[in-house]
């Protein structure tokens, strides 16, 4: 769970059991309202998962072929102003708006308010905001084999667990249309000239799809061995159990698709800044 510095520890389970409260019981069939969307993503710890979005702007000039020096001393605070967090959040806030429904929010939010909720969530927020991605993922990396030496069945349950958050296997294809739509915009602000039609992108993107998908799953892998490093066998079992069910897969798919389309947004907005801090190149 996220806190603020000035919170002390003992008050957190107070905190989350106060909002999972005022999430279910002001809970009405349909569509969920505003501020119980709010108070959601505080108890599950997804206002941070959309805050970490802004770690991965330090990735846009790569997908260019250009380094963020190239944009000069104005970089960052381009970047600060694009992923501002309070822009991202409305942008989640909108589409949730439309789409969560009070049952789904409910069954979520009594999971994550719960004890081994709450240490998740605790644990999954510091995991989203280390900037260190590569250190993370070697770490990751080597809790992994040694899981594997030792023949744990924890191997396979994070493998699981992976699975249940990315049941329709929407990452690849999610993450290359962010690719796509950033490259479009970016060559229409003229910061690339790119020499493929949208056609011819979109099949570059297909023959990488069978290599992206094993990166992204080992990837996932490391992610999930470090992020619960701390946490027993059984409760790795418990939260993977947690996760395969269809409400909660249900949950992420949505909220999956709600933070693929926020990153989009905010990579195409970006384009069209980095047009005011470079001539373009092409690619």
């Amino acid at each position: 769970m996220h806190t603020r510095r000035f919170m002390t520890r003992p008050l957190l389970p107070l905190l989350l059991l106060w909002l999972c409260l005022q999430i279910v019981m002001s809970g009405a069939a349909g569509a969920a309202d505003r501020d119980r969307i709010r108070a959601f993503l505080n108890v599950t710890g997804f206002d941070v998962a959309l805050d970490s979005i802004a770690l991965s702007a330090g990735s846009a000039p790569a997908m260019l072929g250009l380094d963020a020096e190239d944009f000069g001393e104005s970089w960052e605070r381009v970047t600060a102003e694009v992923f501002d967090t309070s822009t991202m959040r409305a942008l989640a806030l909108d589409i949730l708006e439309e789409t969560l429904t009070d049952d789904l929010l409910n069954h979520a939010a009594a999971f994550y308010a719960s004890d081994l909720g709450q240490r998740l969530v605790e644990a999954e927020n510091a995991s989203h905001m280390i900037e260190d991605d590569a250190g993370k993922q070697e770490q990751g990396k080597r809790i992994i084999a040694d899981l594997v030496a030792e023949g744990s069945p924890r191997a396979q349950m994070l493998q699981r667990m992976n699975g249940a958050i990315d049941s329709s296997g929407t990452s690849v294809r999610a993450l290359q249309e962010i690719q796509f739509r950033f490259l479009l915009a970016a060559s229409a602000a003229g910061v690339v000239d790119l020499k493929m039609d949208p056609d011819e992108l979109r099949a570059m993107f297909k023959s990488q799809e069978r290599e992206m998908r094993r990166l992204i799953q080992m990837s996932s892998m490391a992610s999930a061995a470090y992020t619960y490093r701390d946490f027993s066998d059984a409760d790795v079992q418990a939260y993977t159990e947690a996760l395969e069910e269809p409400e909660m897969k249900r949950v992420y798919e949505l909220l999956n698709a709600v933070q693929y389309e926020v990153m989009a947004n905010r990579f195409e907005v970006l384009a069209a800044r980095m047009a005011e801090l470079h001539p373009g190149q092409d690619i």
